[in-house]
C-alpha cells in the first residue's frame, strides 16, 4: 500500500496539531479502525476518478495544496505579527472549497463567511493579492483596509468574504435572482458554516429561493463546531440537509473530507439550477484541524477526535489515491509541493515588500459618491 502522504510537514506542523491546547484523554485511539474507515474512503473516492483526465485531477490536488500552504504561512506570519485583527484558517476543510469550485464557470458567483482564503484561492484570485490584503497593504485585494475577513474580487466573481454570520445567504440570493431576471445560465455558491443555519437569514432565504426558482446553492461547511461549541449542544436538529425539506428545496448529505464527492454533489446541484433556475442545500460535512480562529486554544476537543480526523485529511487521501492509480508518482508530488511553496513564499515577499494605503484611502470605498475630505475642514 503506498504512503498516505508524499508532503514534508510545513513548519506550522498544521497536519499534526489542530491548536495550542486540546483535551488529553487516557481513551486510547482505535488506530486499526481509523485505518479501516481511511481505506474505505480511499475506495470510494478511486471510483469518481472516471470522467476526469489526468491533468484535471493533479490540479484538484494542486489546488488543495495550495490552500493548505498558504494557511499555514499565514499562521506564522500571524504569530510573527504580520497580520492583525481575526485571522480564521480553512486547514483541514480544503477538499470543500476545491471540489465545489471546480464544477462552475469562472463567470458564476460565490459568497463565502470569514473563513474564505482558500475560496478565494479557489475562485482564481492570486497567492499575492490575498496575502497582501492579510497583511494590511495597498496591493491587496481590498486594498489592504478589508483584511482577513473581507476578500473580494468581483473580476473573478468572488463576492466576499463576509464577517456577519449569515450575512452572505441574503446577498448570494440577491444574486442568484439577478441572475433569473436577467436571463443569464449563471449559478450561485454560498458558503456558511453550519453555526449559520440557525440565524433567520438562512430560513428567509431557503424559502425565498424555491419560491421564486433561484439559481442557488447553499453549501453549508459543517465543521461541526460553532466557534467553541458543539454543534450537538446547540441545534436540536443535528441533520442540516433534512432542513431543506421544511422549504421543499433538494437537498444532499456529502462527505467533504473527499474532493470528487463534493464535486460530483456540486455538478448535480450546478445541474439543476442552469436547467431547472432551482436551488440546491447541500450538507458538506468537515472538520477544521485548527481553533476557531488564531486566538482559540481549542481546548473544547479531545485529541482523540482530532486524530479521528486527521487520518481522513482531504489531502492525504487524494495524494494516496493518486499514487495508487499510478496518476502521479512521488517526485511528481514532491515537485508540486515544491511549486506551491515557492508560490506561497514569493506571496509574503509581495505583501512584506508593498506599501500600506495612504491615509487618503480611508474616504474612498465608502458611498457611491466619493467623499471630500476638504469639505470639513
Amino acid at each position: 500500500m503506498s504512503k498516505q502522504t508524499a508532503a514534508p510537514p510545513s513548519r506550522a506542523g498544521a497536519e499534526e496539531q489542530s491548536s495550542t491546547s486540546v483535551i488529553d484523554t487516557p481513551a486510547e485511539v482505535d488506530r486499526k479502525q481509523l485505518a479501516r474507515e481511511r481505506d474505505e474512503i480511499k475506495e470510494r473516492q478511486k471510483d469518481r476518478f472516471a470522467g476526469l483526465n489526468q491533468e484535471q485531477l493533479i490540479d484538484l490536488y494542486r489546488q488543495m495544496l495550495l490552500i493548505r500552504r498558504f494557511e499555514e504561512k499565514s499562521a506564522e506570519a500571524y504569530v510573527a505579527g504580520k497580520i492583525g485583527g481575526f485571522c480564521h484558517l480553512y486547514i483541514g476543510q480544503e477538499a470543500v472549497a476545491v471540489g465545489a469550485i471546480s464544477a462552475i464557470n469562472k463567470d458564476d458567483y460565490v459568497f463565502a463567511s470569514y473563513r474564505e482564503h482558500g475560496h478565494a484561492l479557489a475562485k482564481g484570485m492570486s497567492a499575492r493579492a490575498v496575502m497582501a490584503e492579510l497583511f494590511g497593504k495597498a496591493t491587496g485585494c481590498s486594498k489592504g483596509k478589508g483584511g482577513s475577513m473581507h476578500m473580494f474580487d468581483k473580476d473573478v466573481g468572488f463576492l466576499g468574504g463576509h464577517a456577519i454570520v449569515g450575512g452572505q445567504i441574503p446577498l448570494a440570493t440577491g444574486a442568484a435572482f439577478a441572475s433569473m431576471y436577467q436571463g443569464t445560465d449563471q449559478v450561485t455558491l454560498c458558503f456558511f458554516g453550519e453555526a449559520a443555519v440557525n440565524q433567520g437569514a438562512f430560513h428567509e432565504s431557503l424559502n425565498m429561493a424555491q419560491l421564486w426558482k433561484l439559481p442557488c446553492i447553499y453549501i453549508c461547511e459543517n465543521n461541526q463546531y460553532g466557534m467553541g461549541t458543539s454543534l450537538a449542544r446547540a441545534m436540536s436538529l443535528r441533520d442540516i440537509a433534512q432542513k431543506g425539506c421544511a422549504y421543499e428545496v433538494a437537498s444532499e448529505f456529502v462527505d467533504g473530507m473527499d474532493v470528487l464527492a463534493v464535486r460530483e454533489a456540486v455538478l448535480r446541484a450546478v445541474e439543476r439550477g442552469r436547467k431547472q433556475s432551482l436551488p440546491t442545500l447541500l450538507e458538506v460535512r468537515t472538520y477544521r484541524f485548527m481553533g476557531h480562529s488564531m486566538s482559540d486554544p481549542g481546548n473544547y476537543r479531545t485529541r482523540a477526535e482530532i486524530e479521528k480526523y486527521q487520518e481522513r485529511d482531504p489531502i492525504k487521501l487524494f495524494s494516496a489515491s493518486l499514487l495508487e492509480r499510478k496518476i502521479v508518482d512521488e517526485k511528481r508530488l514532491e515537485e508540486i509541493d515544491q511549486q506551491v511553496r515557492h508560490e506561497v513564499e514569493d506571496a509574503v515577499r509581495f505583501a512584506d515588500e508593498s506599501p500600506l494605503p495612504e491615509p487618503e484611502e480611508l474616504y474612498t470605498d465608502v458611498y457611491a459618491n466619493p467623499i471630500d475630505p476638504s469639505r470639513n475642514r
